[in-house]
């Protein structure tokens, strides 16, 4: 269930920071259509830190409904308290969610065997499957592989999405892919990822390349090389253009380019600070996609 080109979803708001409803059913659609694997709903990518509990229950609900099986929905359900992290996992598994994404407990530094307990507790407690989230960049946490070796035993945690270094992601293949799919956060590592035994991608740059990014996901499953290689040199400058601010700003700019959303973002971000418009939009031409 949980392989290939799984989108981060950004989550479209209106000018004035509301959540688009009407745009959010767009996306599905238009994801649906260009065969992307599976919707990740409020990731990081989704702006989770700023919804409110409830536009975050609310926003996985109609991803759900909009989506009526026609893919897998997994769910964003991290937070750095672990009791939030739980209620925000049952909330998804009762919205209909086929799994949830917990990013590693963010700025507050949990020991290692607190990130396990932090995550066995909340495996223990919500029948649903559970993907782990490494990115210490972003986080200030790593979760090393000693413990994801520990908590892939649990039967409930199936994957994890990480997201630091080529390198990691090998060496959790070759200790955790027979119990837990290993799976990319990020995209210029996701074709190297998939050739050595990764199952996919949790991808930012599907949000503007989501036809681009499943024949890729589905040439490096079939252990195409070639093909992966013709995908991902015409992709390259995307991955990069998407990173010239803190993510997700440049991705929901260039979705908003493509004519699916608005230009709505919350604070503290910003909108695409102007110096790069021509970035992203010269890598967006440069992969035909624009």
């Amino acid at each position: 269930m949980f392989q290939g080109s799984m989108v981060a979803l950004v989550t479209p708001m209106t000018a004035t920071g509301e959540i688009d409803y009407d745009n959010l059913a767009r996306l599905v659609e238009y994801h649906i259509d260009q065969g992307t694997d599976a919707l990740v709903a409020v990731g990081t990518t989704g702006e989770s830190a700023t919804l409110s509990f409830a536009e975050h229950n609310d926003v996985i609900r109609r991803v759900v409904q909009l989506a009526q099986g026609r893919l897998p929905v997994i769910a964003g359900t991290g937070a750095n308290a672990t009791l939030e992290a739980l209620h925000l996992t049952e909330s998804a598994a009762e919205a209909g969610a086929d799994a949830c994404l917990l990013v590693a407990p963010y700025y507050n530094k949990p020991t290692q065997e607190g990130l396990y307990r932090h995550y066995s507790f909340i495996a223990d407690r919500v029948d649903i499957p559970q993907i782990l989230y490494n990115v210490p960049g972003r986080t200030g946490c790593d979760l090393l592989p000693d413990t994801v070796d520990r908590l892939a035993d649990h039967p409930r945690i199936v994957a994890i999405k990480e997201a630091s270094t080529l390198e990691r992601i090998l060496l959790l293949i070759e200790r955790c892919a027979e119990r837990m799919a290993v799976i990319s956060g990020d995209d210029p590592f996701a074709a190297e990822a998939i050739l050595a035994g990764g199952r996919g991608v949790i991808s930012v740059t599907a949000n503007v390349a989501p036809r681009a990014m499943h024949e890729l996901c589905a040439a490096a499953l079939a252990g195409d090389r070639a093909t992966v290689e013709r995908i991902d040199a015409r992709l390259r400058p995307v991955h990069k253009a998407l990173f010239v601010e803190s993510s997700p700003i440049p991705v929901k700019w260039a979705v908003a380019q493509l004519g699916l959303i608005g230009p709505g973002i919350r604070l503290p971000l910003t909108p695409l600070a102007e110096p790069y418009h021509d970035t992203v939009r010269d890598a967006l031409r440069t992969a035909h996609l624009l």
